[in-house]
């Protein structure tokens, strides 16, 4: 298998996926790429002797180049005084490629970066967002405001020793106050040199509404013509509720909030769900049509990480017309057994039984089972007993460039096969004649008129239910009516979206 360049094989009239980068697997290759020789050469796979070859943002040694990314301030190191060969690989990355910061309010609602952050007077959350503004403007192209998730509401009663909230966010209107906080010291403060992202939230249309109502201030030139934000970001219910997707973006085009060359990207936090690639490519075309010729919708996840820390390898892709795509992956070789085995990987894993199909990667393609598998028996940790797994950090490390290279190759071939006709199930519309999504989006965004635009979307109501969002937030109904209605009555929040753990902290654990 040779190089394969997915930088080049990037559309640009595809929505772009950005893989959000893992602590982990970006330290070690800093490392070794700094020459620490974290990892002994004794270790180091025949197959791919430079590990650079596993840094996909240095389009010249790569072995699957790929010029965009996420990374998080809640992972980084925010000292931007310090020298980190931990995080060369995004410190020191080429000129031409592109990052995306995320502020880390993930961190905030699982209680990392305890503070009062309701509080302007706080000087825990003051110190912090001061850091995390200075790292987004020293190291990100773009970065989002340091929003306050509304699914931090669901982890209100994590205390501190002393029996107080971590993060002290109890509402909606909570999140919206400390929001405003944090997005006032942004406006104030940013150097302009990274371009800031107005993040939106809300678990359910209601409360997505409000805070839409409370936050588009941020990005009217007119209220801050030298220091506005520059995009948006959907997270909480807005990035996987197409409904209220399709309404935000139409309310902000017709409040002129979504400009060419001043508001020209919109990002959909942790988006995994595959049919959502193409989905987002059809409003990008159509927004770009007909409203701003320069608008990127980008989207991220952690899951090709995230599969790795559990043990799991990508092994195939499933892309058929009208039915449900899906990444797939499950356990791969785990076995102390395996560590002088010196087949070629895919080979050995087809002929154990371990996968019955398994897709080549370029750096699966170039290992053997035991550059997975390399510690056997007897083999002696750090803390001088013997290991659990076969596996060791380089291991990881390698599963999850795999991972990575298969996650993106998924995007855009599923982008490629909806251009040639083949469409997934979730986005075919056997109600209304079997109209595409597409064509229906493409009518959405071609009226000149707000009213008659959310008049159309409302109409294909049960189009949109049909819509699923996967693991987080709700789908249809759900989201539109039940759970606003009962938040509006009782004053209660609705079940907590899942907060997966850390993947770094998984193979941390598994290493022990």
């Amino acid at each position: 298998m040779e190089n394969s360049n997915l930088t080049a094989a990037q559309d640009p009239s595809w929505s772009r996926f950005l893989p959000a980068l893992s602590t982990f697997y970006i330290s070690g290759l800093g490392k070794q790429r700094c020459g620490e020789n974290y990892f002994n050469a004794s270790r180091i796979p025949a197959g791919i002797p430079d590990l650079e070859e596993l840094n996909f943002l240095n389009s010249q040694k790569a072995l699957f180049p790929y010029k965009w990314a996420l990374y998080s301030a809640g992972h980084a190191d925010l000292d931007i005084t310090s020298k980190s060969s931990t995080e060369s690989i995004v410190r020191e990355r080429e000129a031409g490629t592109f990052l995306l910061g995320d502020s880390g309010g993930f961190q905030i609602l699982k209680g990392q970066w305890p503070a009062d952050w309701k509080d302007s007077r706080c000087p825990k959350a003051l110190a912090q967002r001061t850091k995390v503004l200075k790292w987004m403007d020293t190291y990100m192209d773009y970065g989002m405001c340091l929003d306050i998730p509304s699914q931090s509401i669901s982890t209100f009663g994590m205390k501190d020793k002393n029996g107080k909230s971590l993060h002290g966010i109890q509402t909606i209107e909570d999140a919206i106050a400390a929001t405003h906080i944090n997005n006032e010291y942004f406006i104030k403060n940013r150097t302009g040199k990274c371009k800031f992202l107005n993040v939106m939230q809300g678990r359910n249309h209601g409360q997505s509404d409000q805070w839409y109502a409370e936050m588009k201030k941020y990005c009217d030139p007119k209220q801050y013509p030298d220091n506005h934000f520059n995009g948006w970001a959907f997270g909480g219910q807005t990035k996987i509720d197409i409904h209220l997707t399709l309404k935000l973006i139409v309310n902000i085009i017709h409040d002129g909030l979504l400009v060419e060359g001043k508001h020209d990207l919109i990002h959909c936090l942790g988006t995994s769900i595959l049919e959502y690639a193409v989905l987002f490519t059809d409003i990008q075309k159509a927004v770009r049509k007909y409203h701003n010729p320069n608008l990127q919708i980008t989207f991220d996840c952690a899951s090709p990480f995230y599969s790795a820390a559990k043990g799991l390898a990508y092994f195939n892709t499933n892309i058929e017309h009208n039915k449900k795509w899906s990444y797939s992956m499950e356990k791969t070789a785990e076995k102390k057994a395996y560590a002088n085995d010196t087949r070629k990987f895919r080979n050995a894993v087809l002929q154990d039984g371990i996968h019955d199909l398994f897709t080549d990667s370029p750096i699966t393609d170039k290992m053997i089972m035991k550059d997975l598998c390399y510690r056997g028996q007897g083999f002696l940790g750090a803390h001088g007993k013997e290991t659990k797994t076969s596996w060791d950090t380089l291991s990881y490390t390698l599963l999850q460039a795999h991972n990575v290279y298969q996650h993106i190759y998924a995007v855009q071939e599923a982008n490629r096969r909806y251009e040639q006709g083949v469409v997934p199930k979730m986005l075919m519309n056997d109600t209304f004649e079997r109209l595409r999504f597409g064509e229906i989006v493409d009518e959405i965004f071609s009226l000149n008129d707000r009213q008659k635009s959310l008049a159309l979307i409302d109409s294909h109501d049960r189009f949109w239910t049909q819509l699923k969002s996967g693991s987080q937030g709700f789908s249809g109904k759900k989201a539109i009516n039940s759970m606003t209605m009962f938040d509006k009555l009782f004053a209660v929040e609705s079940e907590p979206e899942v907060i997966e753990e850390d993947s770094d902290d998984a193979i941390e654990e598994a290493l022990e």
